[in-house]
């Protein structure tokens, strides 16, 4: 008999995978377990290949729901969940998606699917007590600061950011020029509603370094050395004023 970790191992493959054959010898009913146990695989990928697309309607309005859900299934065979919150499957789909046959008509896919990805998570988010300015002369350049959840940052290389305007209004204009631009956006939401803002190079980079953790000093150095007159103090103040902030506390 196989040991138990092997045999969850097994299961595992068999469902996410599609290789039954190694269970073969543990299941009863021979043929019709085996059956039973494909029924529960095609679910398995159903389901999760349901809520995935589920995640992308902006996208699929934008490439076609057919080419999204093959993408998707695909996705799911490949790279299946490795946490057990749902809501957390599909970080990785955007690349993968951009890297599906037919996608290079489409440049600017994976911006367009890593912006949708942000605005689905800030959307849900709740906002937490902020920062005061209060607390603003007990921050050391050294500390690192934390984001209210709703807050994402993307740096594309198309301006996505007006596609979404269109599938948002569902009123697209008589024409759109769309030519390949670098955009810096910051995703701000909460509660089922979000905004989208361009923000400058330096100005995002401070933003973006310190909502990926690193020391404010770090922050305003690497966004000063873009823009030397970059005010880091004073996009911190605003900060503060945006209620972005929810601590000051040290990362481990």
């Amino acid at each position: 008999m196989s040991g138990l970790a092997e045999i969850q191992f097994q299961m595992r493959q068999a469902l996410v995978q599609g290789e039954v054959e190694p269970l073969a010898s543990l299941i009863t009913g021979d043929a019709d377990g085996i059956n039973r146990l494909n029924v529960h695989r095609r679910n398995y990928e159903t389901s999760l290949t349901t809520a995935l697309v589920g995640k992308f309607p902006a996208t699929c309005w934008l490439v076609g729901t057919a080419f999204v859900s093959e993408a998707a299934r695909h996705f799911v065979q490949v790279q299946p969940p490795r946490r057990p919150c749902i809501a957390e499957f599909g970080e990785e789909f955007p690349g993968f998606l951009a890297g599906s046959p037919g996608a290079a008509s489409v440049p600017y896919l994976q911006d367009f699917a890593e912006l949708e990805w942000r605005i689905g998570h800030v959307s849900v988010a709740a906002d937490e007590p902020a920062v005061t300015f209060e607390d603003l002369d007990s921050i050391p350049g050294y500390d690192t600061l934390k984001f209210q959840g709703g807050v994402r940052y993307l740096d594309a290389g198309w301006p996505v950011d007006e596609l979404m305007k269109v599938y948002l209004t569902d009123s697209p204009p008589d024409q759109l020029v769309f030519d390949q631009a670098r955009v810096w956006l910051e995703i701000r939401g909460s509660r089922r509603e979000f905004s989208i803002r361009r923000l400058h190079a330096a100005q995002f980079a401070f933003r973006n370094s310190l909502w990926n953790g690193r020391p404010i000093v770090e922050a305003a150095d690497h966004a000063v050395d873009l823009d030397r007159a970059f005010d880091p103090v004073a996009d911190l103040v605003a900060l503060i004023a945006g209620e972005f902030l929810i601590a000051s506390t040290p990362r481990s």
